[in-house]
């Protein structure tokens, strides 16, 4: 299956896609090759695009002025990957993305997509699937961190991102949830003891 059968796919999964609206998608979202370790955004810059991620792995997170990382997500195969929220205002993103895995993108400049969003609905309607989901993830993953223990954000963890704890490093997982690594080793512990 090529990225833009994939990508086609993963739309119509969502709403009905036209295939002349896949055309003119096809126009402005770009495939791209980025190398593991890349930091795909740095804060502190103004989010031009959208990308889709038609295989690999993304990390989005900050720096503290401690330096300490503290990762908000991941971003699989079949996901946007943007700095969303800095993206709609146009203003500087507060949030990295990096790449964790060699990735195979599409890339849109966002206005192209704003303009292709205006003129027809169905563009309208993934906007908004993107918008629900990535609300859905915020408030789910605000919960966990105010309500559960970390046991739980882990098992959580494992029950939301299967294979996951392959792909990405401890001290990412560990960041994610909002503990230390130490903490990480101790809970994956206990869990294979009981």
């Amino acid at each position: 299956m090529s990225a833009y059968e994939q990508f086609a796919s993963f739309l119509r999964a969502w709403t009905a896609v036209p295939d002349r609206e896949l055309a003119k998608a096809a126009e402005i979202f770009q495939p791209a090759a980025v190398p593991r370790g890349t930091i795909f955004l740095h804060a502190g810059e103004i989010p031009q695009t959208i990308s889709f991620i038609v295989s690999g792995l993304a990390r989005l997170y900050y720096i503290e002025p401690s330096g300490l990382e503290r990762t908000k997500a991941f971003r699989l195969e079949n996901q946007f990957v943007c700095a969303y929220s800095a993206l709609l205002r146009g203003e500087p993103s507060r949030l990295f993305i990096q790449m964790l895995e060699p990735s195979s993108l599409l890339i849109a400049p966002y206005q192209a997509y704003q303009r292709l969003a205006a003129g027809h609905v169905c563009w309208q309607q993934v906007s908004l699937k993107i918008a629900e989901w990535l609300y859905v993830e915020q408030e789910q993953r605000q919960s966990e961190l105010l309500l559960d223990d970390a046991t739980t954000r882990y098992l959580k963890f494992l029950a939301e991102y299967p294979g996951l704890t392959t792909r990405v490093k401890q001290l990412h997982i560990a960041s994610y949830l909002g503990i230390t690594p130490v903490s990480l080793s101790r809970i994956r512990a206990q869990l294979s003891n009981s």
